[in-house]
């Protein structure tokens, strides 16, 4: 009970530092373009007299976004009319953006500050492809058969994505799934055919792309607007009213340019949202890798990585042992707790994230210390309980004949026997953790896997190195630091066993 309370001191005093948010909290979507607007968004917030702001960067897709808005977990973040009319409504029909309001509404939330422009969904093929074949709309697709998909994730899951465009133009395709920053190399190289894409994307004339024409008008207008909780304008009203000025101010050439600065040149979000809102251009002599490798977010990231992978960890720790313990004394129970253990394992990581946001009503970091901490479980528990039943039989009898009750004989002489198997699990566990942790960033967590996910919606090979280096370095450091434990946790005569 005292290691307990000591566990939730150290979450209480760390808290502050590791949940540390501007009263502002701005969202985006795993897209460059929804990047891009957040930090414009949270550029043009901020201010004299004003209010500190924070971007949560590339979130997931819509479904994330909307719980974590609903939640509370984000004030507002970039999307569009269409996916707040088909995808979070659900309407059948077209609605203006005064009738989404007033459906908006009863969920205490609400669309304003159109941006501008239109940013609609659509198919692409190789210009050369489709002049070969003859394609120039979507109903000329139905009739080749032969031609391979690769939509997004998202947009194969909407119901203004992918079935909803196979039902009305009748396509028999079976895509397949590909990260939309990597879709259009792959449909460079030949490995695909057809790719969705938004209309504002920078790449579609550098790759020499043919926009198929929605001849059947099935997709909606994609107007791009904030959906935000209703309370922010009450709350941080000169926020709110520095953000509206933004209202009308961006268009679709603009914005293809914006993506362009981004996906073509590299330049950083924040230095692409300081240009467009006149704050002058960023400084040349910090674009290196080196530069962006140790930039002012790396103690942030490396903060946030130690504390998701070691927090995680400890927890592991007092859950795991205890329950290998059992395992090992009550071999009728042995095969269920290790299998149950083993099944959580299989368990894809974005799937338990998925599933660990609705039940924890929050994204960030509760979820992804719950979903670390059941992974690492399986080390630990199969380590404690091989390294308790492969103790001799005749060490056993020793602490017997001496008399030792049962905790007497597992705490001085199964424990410290079995001390460097157990250990050895506790270390898998933590290297385990420590690539496992990237993947909380697309929940908004943070650590090293941030600048991953952005390296993703880039296809910026750079910035993707500046999060897996680091990464890489800290589970080597991670397990030199456990072989260093190991000669003064282990019993002496044990080490070279």
């Amino acid at each position: 009970m005292r290691t307990l309370r000591l566990v939730w001191l150290f979450l209480l005093v760390l808290q502050p530092l590791a949940w540390a948010e501007g009263p502002l909290k701005v969202g985006s979507k795993r897209f460059t373009e929804s990047y891009i607007l957040a930090e414009i968004v949270r550029a043009q917030a901020e201010g004299p007299g004003r209010t500190q702001a924070i971007h949560r960067q590339g979130l997931g897709n819509t479904g994330i976004l909307y719980a974590a808005l609903r939640a509370g977990e984000i004030d507002l973040y970039p999307e569009y009319t269409g996916t707040i009319d088909r995808e979070i409504l659900k309407n059948t029909a077209p609605a203006s953006l005064a009738t989404l309001n007033r459906q908006l509404a009863p969920l205490g939330l609400g669309a304003a500050v159109p941006f501008g422009f239109d940013d609609t969904y659509a198919l692409a093929m190789r210009e050369e492809q489709a002049q070969k074949l003859g394609i120039r709309t979507l109903t000329d697709l139905s009739r080749h058969l032969e031609l391979q998909f690769g939509l997004s994730q998202e947009f194969l899951n909407r119901a203004d994505g992918w079935p909803g465009v196979r039902r009305v133009y009748g396509l028999n395709a079976q895509p397949r799934a590909i990260e939309h920053g990597l879709a259009y190399e792959a449909i460079a190289t030949g490995q695909i055919d057809v790719i969705d894409i938004y209309s504002t994307d920078a790449k579609i004339e550098r790759y020499h792309l043919r926009v198929l024409e929605d001849d059947r008008h099935f997709f909606p207008a994609y107007g791009a607007v904030l959906l935000y909780r209703l309370d922010l304008p009450r709350r941080l009203p000169a926020a709110w009213a520095a953000i509206g000025q933004l209202e009308g101010k961006i268009s679709a050439r603009q914005m293809i340019q914006m993506n362009a600065d981004a996906e073509l040149r590299g330049e950083s979000f924040a230095a692409i949202a300081s240009q467009f809102l006149g704050n002058g251009a960023p400084d040349p002599a910090a674009t290196g890798f080196i530069a962006q490798l140790f930039g002012p977010d790396f103690g942030r990231l490396t903060f946030q990585h130690l504390l998701l992978v070691f927090v995680s960890l400890l927890f592991g720790v007092i859950a795991g042992v205890p329950i290998g313990i059992l395992a090992a004394s009550r071999p009728a129970l042995s095969q269920t707790i290790l299998a149950g253990v083993g099944l959580i394992q299989t368990i894809p990581s974005l799937a338990l994230l998925a599933f660990l946001i609705p039940v924890l009503q929050q994204i960030g970091t509760l979820p992804a210390l719950v979903a670390l901490f059941l992974y690492s479980l399986l080390p630990i528990v199969r380590n404690t309980y091989a390294g308790l039943t492969d103790i001799p039989p005749n060490l056993r009898e020793s602490g017997m004949a001496l008399g030792l009750p049962a905790l007497a004989r597992l705490r001085l002489i199964e424990l410290p026997l079995a001390s460097r198997t157990i250990l050895a699990g506790i270390k898998t566990a933590a290297v385990i953790n420590v690539g496992t942790a990237t993947i909380a960033a697309f929940i908004g967590a943070g650590g090293f896997g941030e600048r991953i996910a952005t390296g993703l919606a880039l296809n910026d090979n750079a910035t993707l190195l500046s999060g897996a280096i680091p990464a890489a370095a800290l589970a080597l450091v991670v397990q030199f630091g456990f072989d260093l434990a190991e000669h003064w946790i282990v019993p002496a005569g044990l080490r070279n066993q």
